[in-house]
């Protein structure tokens, strides 16, 4: 899992799910309640607390 250039966009691989904010390397980890992103039918989604976006890639080579 890795942020793109946009900080608030975090690429998140299939071995990564299910996904969650806030992320446990979070500076404020505990900023929100735990949210399950939902990743797997659209391949992307936001955090309704935060509005963090998360997109879902093939794999860590597509970054």
């Amino acid at each position: 899992m890795t942020d793109s250039e946009d900080n608030n966009v975090v690429m998140v691989t299939r071995e990564e799910l299910p996904m969650h904010c806030p992320r446990p390397n979070a500076s404020l980890w505990d900023g929100h309640p735990r949210v399950f992103i939902p990743l797997e039918d659209s391949g992307e989604a936001s955090c309704s607390y935060c509005g963090t976006k998360f997109r879902l890639v093939d794999s860590e080579s597509s970054q």
